[in-house]
């Protein structure tokens, strides 16, 4: 008898044991799960007029991964014109692990390089497309030179202020406003040369990107009117810099694009938080933020939200209904090509 209650205890020791062993492994797996994760550091690299959405967007981020994931995120950013962070990126100088570029064009050199998987635009909502927005003709008050459309930057004794398209987004965007005023509209490829060509004799200095042709026309008083993106120009009137502004009625569409920059993420091992602040962007809360700085969104909802806050467009076209990006870069832009050649007949 005495045998078996000693077995008996025996059993229930080994038992009670073993059940301390599983809740306490249960318990560490439990506070593991729920324990704070390393650190991890994205790398934003942008263009510049959007700086000012990213510096509201980020922190909403950052405390949204936090509490939802138990992980810090911290960024390292790099603005600029876009072209230049483009090949910034190409060269590996700047590691990005997302990009946000003022062009699709910027994004396929990346992909060119290899950086970008072939195929990214299905990746995101809107093939890529976070914001719109179009061209604005910025005036001095009163406007003095009677400039309301694209045809009267070609006038005599007007000085424009604009920025250079081998390194700056708007200034690509500008061109192809310009160009596609006459061919969306009737005109042939030589009535465009023309008038692109008179305009850019009126602009001696090209700036590097959209933010500094902004500081020479606002802050330095250069120049009769300035080409620029209209939320950037909403932007400089909420900070008490309000000048008249006209919207053409022939614009274009400004499409800035976001990606994961695939070979970096896969290195810096970001991939997961990588994409899931591309996916943020797109939400209703990041897009308000967009919509508060000028730019046009492309979430639904918030488009319904904002409508009334933008100017309409009459004649809105593409960089498609130009050709593509391909056909734009080749004969607007590549060595030699149309820019080149009025940058030449300008300096005559």
């Amino acid at each position: 008898m005495k045998a078996w209650f000693s077995q008996r205890s025996l059993w229930n020791s080994v038992c009670l044991f073993l059940i301390g062993i599983s809740l306490s492994v249960t318990i560490a797996a439990c506070q593991s799960s729920t324990a704070a994760k390393p650190d991890v550091k994205l790398t934003l690299v942008s263009y510049s007029v959007t700086k000012a959405a990213h510096d509201r967007i980020i922190p909403k981020f950052v405390e949204k991964w936090k509490n939802e994931h138990h992980q810090n995120v911290t960024f390292v950013q790099s603005y600029g014109g876009s072209g230049s962070q483009a090949q910034a990126v190409i060269e590996n100088s700047q590691e990005a692990d997302i990009v946000h570029l003022a062009l699709a064009l910027d994004i396929n050199k990346i992909q060119q390089a290899g950086l970008i998987e072939p195929g990214w635009e299905t990746e995101a909502p809107k093939n890529g497309v976070v914001t719109r927005s179009v061209v604005a003709i910025v005036t001095r008050p009163s406007n003095p030179k009677g400039i309301q459309t694209w045809a009267d930057l070609a006038k005599d004794g007007v000085k424009l202020i604009a920025a250079n398209p081998k390194t700056s987004g708007i200034a690509i965007w500008e061109f192809l406003a310009l160009w596609g005023s006459i061919t969306q509209t009737g005109g042939d490829e030589q009535q465009a040369l023309e008038l692109v060509t008179k305009v850019y004799k009126n602009a001696p200095t090209l700036t590097k990107d959209a933010r500094e042709a902004s500081d020479l026309f606002f802050q330095k008083g250069q120049g009769d009117v300035l080409i620029n993106y209209e939320n950037e120009i909403i932007l400089a009137a909420a900070n008490e810099q309000k000048l008249p502004y006209t919207i053409p009625a022939v614009n274009i569409s400004i499409d800035s694009i976001v990606a994961v920059v695939d070979k970096n993420v896969e290195q810096h091992r970001t991939k997961e938080v990588a994409e899931a602040f591309v996916d943020f962007l797109y939400s209703a809360e990041a897009q308000q933020e967009f919509a508060k700085l000028g730019y046009r969104p492309v979430n639904p909802t918030v488009v319904a939200e904002v409508a009334s806050k933008y100017p309409p467009v009459k004649t809105l076209f593409t960089a498609q209904d130009l050709g593509g990006w391909d056909i734009v870069q080749k004969q607007f832009f590549g060595e030699g090509a149309t820019f080149d050649k009025i940058q030449a007949a300008s300096k005559v």
